[in-house]
């Protein structure tokens, strides 16, 4: 999606912001409640002015410039200059601390006095938190109740009251509001204020101090609220406008898409939580309309193609940053990609590494799959001797990660497969079509949600396989000891049940099924001696009997 200014480039910044009114907003509007800004930092009267607001933003009383490093393999790959502007690296690890301490910087003393609450379950609670530690503010911090434990001994480290209310953050932010109201509180919004977003734009001051301001052709940013990157749109298109700025959510969470393209702030029903941090139904009222006048483009992604930036910026780094903070980087890659790009230099902003260790998993199974680097398939194969391997063979040098098959009676056998590639867009057709012409028919599943998040886990079950046995088996994880295991059968032992997955160790583990006649148990165990690998019989186990016999 391209969205661009029709306004040239030379045009003053009152064609671009659109007016903003210094009364504080009333409680429980979408922008919360906005301190009144100061006449001399009010352009015109109808406006603020966001370059003197970031160029004279208090963030420095209590953090220093982040790195903007070089990301060697991600640019070599690319084949552009790509920068990483590590936020991750804050002592919140995340960009919030910027906008949520020059906002409480800013409060007068009488709202200082009261002390001031937020609604957040991630970064913005614990920047409200450490911001109003160092400047002695008591904070009071709404958590849903089912906010995980290590988020809100965080904020509870950080010296703020904790309060879980609610299932929800629908619930939470009703509380907190109702709070404000009671105890008189100064409710600090996460996004939705001059303050905040001058705040997050001292990014954007940061780097143009950093780079070559002429050299840089993009900066790529990740958007919830959008307060990130109205603060960074805002300073860039006024020193250095021919930079682009692109934003960059998710599918299922593109509240700021769906608005530049209605031309009208957009409330989703529903919204994924896979990138919480940028998470959001509704942008901010001021965020869009900065958005609007300074937003060059928008990208849209996969859980998937995140979970493949947190792998890039882990080789580069050797840090690992949480889902939205990675989404710079897998907007950066697609946009170039799709644009067919090289020798630009790209700045992206890893906004925040508050990732929950549950998720690595994921990240782990699905960042091959973001890149094109493995792909799933569903195929069907003639149940008969030899078929299996013949498939297997198919697929051979390519590095099998996944083999799940299990005997059924009949003609035809299910066989779900993933595999590492090169290019999964011009690799995989071909195999399909060789597979075809082996009388075996398969399907390319590696964007089927379903199959990638259940059905690999589901295939299998009970088989009335005839002289079954169970085994384990261990071998070295290296090319072609899947085939040496597969070659080594005997014609006449049918595989009845097949699991194996590639977990990234140094051995390769594979539950198999296989139909030995009683009078080739002894040649079955010469070959089981002569296979040289770590085996457990497990047909006597009560978990075969109960599930898979």
């Amino acid at each position: 999606m391209t969205l661009t200014t029709s306004l040239p480039t030379d045009a003053p910044l009152s064609a671009y912001v659109p007016p903003y009114s210094r009364t504080a907003s009333t409680p429980g509007s979408p922008t919360g409640t906005a301190t009144p800004l100061p006449v001399d930092y009010i352009n015109s009267g109808v406006h603020p002015d966001y370059l003197r607001l970031i160029l004279t933003a208090r963030c420095y009383d209590i953090l220093k410039q982040s790195p903007l490093n070089y990301a060697v393999n991600l640019s070599n790959r690319t084949q552009n200059k790509i920068l990483l502007k590590r936020e991750d690296l804050q002592d919140v690890f995340s960009f919030k601390i910027r906008g949520a301490y020059n906002k409480l910087a800013h409060l007068s003393d009488e709202e200082k006095s009261r002390g001031v609450i937020a609604c957040s379950a991630g970064n913005h609670a614990q920047g409200v938190a450490l911001a109003a530690k160092t400047l002695g503010i008591k904070a009071t911090i709404v958590m849903p109740t089912p906010t995980p434990e290590i988020k809100s001994r965080n904020v509870l480290r950080l010296g703020s009251r904790v309060i879980l209310h609610g299932k929800d953050f629908d619930e939470a932010k009703a509380e907190c509001q109702r709070l404000t109201e009671l105890e008189n509180y100064t409710n600090i919004p996460p996004f939705d204020d001059p303050y905040v977003i001058a705040g997050q734009g001292t990014i954007a001051a940061e780097i143009l101090r950093q780079h070559n301001l002429q050299d840089v052709d993009a900066i790529f940013c990740c958007v919830g609220g959008g307060g990130l990157i109205a603060g960074i749109a805002a300073y860039v298109k006024r020193v250095a406008p021919h930079i682009k700025i692109v934003g960059c959510e998710t599918f299922d969470a593109n509240a700021m898409t769906q608005s530049l393209s209605q031309g009208k702030r957009v409330e989703l029903k529903e919204v994924g939580l896979f990138a919480d941090g940028a998470a959001v139904k509704v942008v901010g009222e001021e965020t869009f309309r900065l958005c609007q006048s300074f937003v060059d483009e928008m990208v849209e992604l996969t859980n998937d193609e995140i979970c493949a930036a947190i792998k890039d910026i882990f080789e580069d780094t050797r840090s690992i940053v949480e889902p939205a903070g990675a989404m710079a980087v897998a907007g950066c890659k697609k946009y170039l990609r799709e644009h067919n790009l090289t020798n630009k230099t790209c700045v992206a902003v890893t906004s925040g590494a508050n990732m929950n260790f549950e998720r690595l998993r994921f990240v782990a199974e699905r960042a091959l799959l973001g890149e094109q680097k493995e792909a799933l398939l569903s195929v069907v194969i003639p149940e008969q001797p030899g078929a299996f391997l013949k498939l297997y063979k198919h697929i051979h040098p390519l590095m099998v990660t996944e083999f799940s098959y299990r005997y059924a009676p009949g003609r035809r056998a299910q066989i779900y497969m993933s595999f590492l590639c090169q290019d999964r867009r011009r690799e995989v057709p071909v195999i399909m079509s060789n597979l075809s012409k082996e009388d075996m028919q398969a399907w390319d599943i590696s964007e089927d949600e379903m199959a990638k998040s259940h059905a690999r886990y589901m295939i299998g079950g009970r088989s009335a396989a005839e002289n079954e046995r169970m085994f384990r088996f261990e071998f070295p994880e290296r090319p072609g000891a899947l085939l040496q295991f597969l070659e080594g059968l005997r014609a006449g032992w049918n595989v009845s049940l097949f699991h194996y997955r590639n977990h990234g160790s140094d051995m390769g583990k594979v539950l198999a099924g296989l139909q030995v006649p009683q009078e080739d148990n002894e040649e079955f165990a010469k070959y089981l001696a002569q296979l040289n690998y770590h085996w457990v019989e497990e047909t006597e186990n009560p978990l075969y009997k109960q599930f898979f016999c």
